[in-house]
């Protein structure tokens, strides 16, 4: 019991539920897009539906990484680094992030040239069908990124958990306010390249200590705090 109350759980715990929250909104967007092709009065419940498929389908990812991560029995070896499934999950992990935050950055800098197809009105069903297999696509980043930060299973469960109910209860004032900051999600991916590397780390036999990682993101993201705060008053001074 005494490990659910330690400060470096709940600062993982609220570090990782923010950061699941942020690297939802492209799960949101897309969301938008498929439901937006629904009668109205469907749209709320499919919404909903979507976002619990989204919890699902993150937390049985979840368990299956995490349970992969625990095989440290040897599988091969490379020189003198002994080699088990679970440095190959946190290195391909690793490197997924990687690339996955390298290409959204690219395309947040450079811009996309590929237009979203809006086809005429679809079924719920089909709408469901195509949230849930996007949602494995979507999910794979914020899990690895949960396996890479926290320790405990139940920590990661609880930040998806978290995320998934502020995302059902705030869905529209969370994808707005990162439409007005965007460098608030050019921030998460920056992290995500840190959480990259820390596994890649991992997977080598070179622990990171996590703590770390929390300290430098809090301290990036209360320098944003306050590049947020300067520009919203230099937008009030010039309005006045």
């Amino acid at each position: 019991m005494e490990g659910l109350l330690t400060a470096d759980v709940w600062v993982a715990l609220l570090t990782l539920a923010a950061l699941e929250i942020v690297l939802g909104i492209d799960n949101l967007v897309f969301l938008s897009i498929v439901t937006g092709r629904l009668p109205a009065e469907q749209r709320p419940r499919a919404r909903q539906v979507g976002l619990i498929l989204a919890c699902g389908t993150r937390i049985l990812l979840l368990l299956t990484l995490a349970w992969m991560a625990s095989l440290t029995g040897e599988l091969f070896r490379i020189l003198d680094l002994s080699i088990s499934i679970r440095d190959l999950v946190l290195i391909l992990g690793g490197l997924f992030l990687l690339v996955k935050a390298t290409m959204e950055i690219h395309e947040s800098v450079e811009g996309s040239d590929e237009g979203v197809a809006v086809t005429p009105a679809m079924s719920f069903g089909s709408a469901i069908v195509q949230i849930a297999i996007i949602d494995i696509v979507f999910s794979l980043d914020s899990v690895i990124t949960a396996v890479g930060m926290a320790r405990q299973v139940w920590v990661m469960v609880a930040a998806i958990l978290v995320a998934v109910i502020v995302m059902l209860l705030a869905a529209n004032r969370i994808g707005e306010f990162i439409e007005r900051h965007p460098t608030i999600k050019m921030l998460a991916l920056s992290f995500l390249i840190l959480v990259g590397v820390a596994l890649i780390a991992d997977g080598l036999d070179f622990h990171i200590p996590r703590q770390y990682l929390y300290f430098a993101m809090a301290f990036s993201a209360g320098v944003e705090a306050l590049n947020m705060l300067a520009r919203s008053r230099r937008s009030d001074s010039s309005q006045g």
